[in-house]
């Protein structure tokens, strides 16, 4: 009679069953564990726990004690069990082990244990495989960045042949379907192919200017701005900061006046107003006598047409509404063109504007700033890009560029399907557009003049403005909670003024202005 306390029959070569481990990269452990899961449906391994098996063997004795003192339960008298001779099953059953409950516990939970070690093996691949397409992610990114800078080096060089040969190689990996990066390489690729036309050959002098850019809306462009605004949070965020501070400054006054630099991006439907007529129509004691709106830009036709929706808006509030609209750009600006009625508070809104006019001179701003000085606004906030694309050199404005547009399409791809035409329509049609004028345009032609806020702040103070802290930024942070997909953007507040980022990226920027004499 073999020595352990349980038996291990012998099986055939046709009962055994092989199981391939060379496929799975277990453990020892887990191939204990694996093993045992398959054998033990046949039979049952050997505990080597001493106290365990101390306690068996008392059991196992005790039980052939049990079984010969109640032997008259298999004798012939009583055969409703067993019929026959009951002396084999006697020696059967002194023979065979018999089993406890916690045997069975601790089989099964051997099982359970085996399962588990296959389960975690199996995460652990999975795990090796996302590192490695990650690390591989990784890799094609940095080698995106290394043939961005090398191509744009080399069109600053103004080396054809060399940038052509790297522009061949960026078309195949810069993907408008791909990761977040390859989207937003793509669009610098466009950005520096278009450069690299303009560009005089080596032994040449200067630079081919091309024709000024016309910023008047195309179809695909204007749906892509109402694209932004209804799925990305800046300019809503602007909205949002801009209505609190104009309320502010409206408080208590009857008579009130808002001048709108660029009608709000050319938005159809007056997003912004139609939330500011709203509050001041709604406003503790009485609402305003009567609010004025003046809208400035280029299209006089869509800035009426905006100005009527928002008439009607007004009136079914019971507010005293009156709409002007003063056709021209901003460099061309008169203070005749504006009309302030006697007894109006006037602020002065400007959303994505003044950078377009920030030139290499410093001239034309400030002297835009000076004009609307002397409208004596009681508050001027100014919406604009937190980020250096106004920068001499073209490979730092290339460099600054291509690390804040990343931002942005990293915050477009956390919000928004790959394949998601939406997605793909704002990236296209409304940063692609951006990123070529600040990487292929020079001179009057490149408009995207983006500054940093402290860079703002100097601009300010020399056009005889000083700085309103903006303490809005628990509010803001509350609306930003609220904005579906906020998840990622961050809102700080910088020496009073707003800045709204992607992960700690600054994105854009929202400040607050008043005049030195009020």
């Amino acid at each position: 009679m073999t020595t352990d306390l349980y038996l291990q029959p012998k099986l055939s070569d046709d009962e055994k069953i092989n199981v391939n481990l060379n496929s799975l990269d277990l453990n020892s452990s887990a191939v204990a564990y694996y093993s045992l899961l398959k054998d033990s449906s046949t039979h049952f391994i050997p505990f080597s726990d001493e106290p365990r098996n101390h306690k068996r063997q008392k059991q196992i004795q005790n039980s052939n004690e049990s079984v010969m003192s109640n032997s008259n339960l298999y004798s012939g008298t009583s055969n409703t069990l067993y019929s026959g001779n009951c002396n084999g099953s006697t020696e059967s059953l002194n023979s065979m082990p018999r089993l406890q409950f916690r045997d069975h516990i601790w089989a099964y939970k051997k099982r359970y244990f085996a399962v588990e070690a296959m389960e975690e093996a199996a995460a652990a691949l999975m795990n090796v495989e996302k590192a490695e397409a990650y690390e591989e992610k990784s890799a094609d990114g940095m080698r995106l960045v290394q043939l961005l800078v090398s191509c744009a080096e080399a069109v600053a060089c103004r080396d054809k042949t060399h940038a052509s040969a790297l522009l061949a190689e960026l078309k195949s990996n810069a993907l408008v379907f791909g990761t977040s990066f390859q989207r937003v390489a793509s669009c610098f690729v466009q950005g520096l192919s278009d450069r690299l036309a303009l560009v005089q050959p080596l032994g040449a002098v200067g630079f081919v200017i091309p024709n000024q850019r016309s910023m008047a809306f195309s179809s695909e462009r204007e749906e892509a701005l109402s694209l932004v605004y209804e799925i990305c949070p800046q300019i809503q965020f602007g909205h949002f900061v801009a209505n609190a501070l104009i309320l502010e400054a409206f408080e208590g006054e009857s008579y009130v006046h808002v001048v709108d630099l660029g009608m709000t991006l050319g938005l159809r439907n007056g997003h912004q107003w139609r939330s500011l007529i709203q509050s001041l129509a709604n406003r503790k004691g009485q609402p305003p006598c009567q609010l004025h709106l003046t809208g400035v830009g280029n299209c006089a036709t869509r800035l009426q047409a905006i100005g009527n929706e928002l008439a009607v808006y007004a009136h079914s509030l019971g507010l005293n509404f009156l709409f002007s609209v003063v056709e021209s750009n901003l460099e061309n600006l008169q203070l005749e063109d504006i009309e302030v009625l006697e007894g109006e508070v006037l602020t002065i809104n400007s959303m994505l504007q003044l950078h377009g006019v920030v030139k290499e001179s410093r001239g034309a701003l400030n002297a835009i700033l000076q004009k609307l000085h002397e409208l004596s606004p009681k508050a001027f906030v100014i919406l604009e890009q937190d980020s250096s694309h106004n920068g001499p050199f073209f490979l730092g404005r290339f460099m600054e560029a291509l690390y804040y547009y990343s931002a942005i399409f990293d915050s477009l791809d956390a919000m928004l399907p790959r394949y998601d035409t939406k997605r793909a329509k704002i990236e296209q049609f409304y940063y692609a557009e951006e990123i070529k004028n600040i990487v292929s345009c020079e001179g009057l032609a490149r408009v995207e003049r983006h500054e940093k806020v402290h860079q703002w702040r100097r601009r300010m103070s020399r056009a005889g403005f000083q700085p309103a802290p903006i303490k809005l930024l628990t509010q803001a942070k509350q609306w930003l909670g609220k904005f579906e997909g906020c998840e990622g953007y961050t809102l700080v507040d910088e020496k009073g003024c707003l800045v709204l980022g992607w992960k700690s990226k600054p994105i854009i920027a929202a400040s607050c202005w008043k005049c030195l004499s009020i």
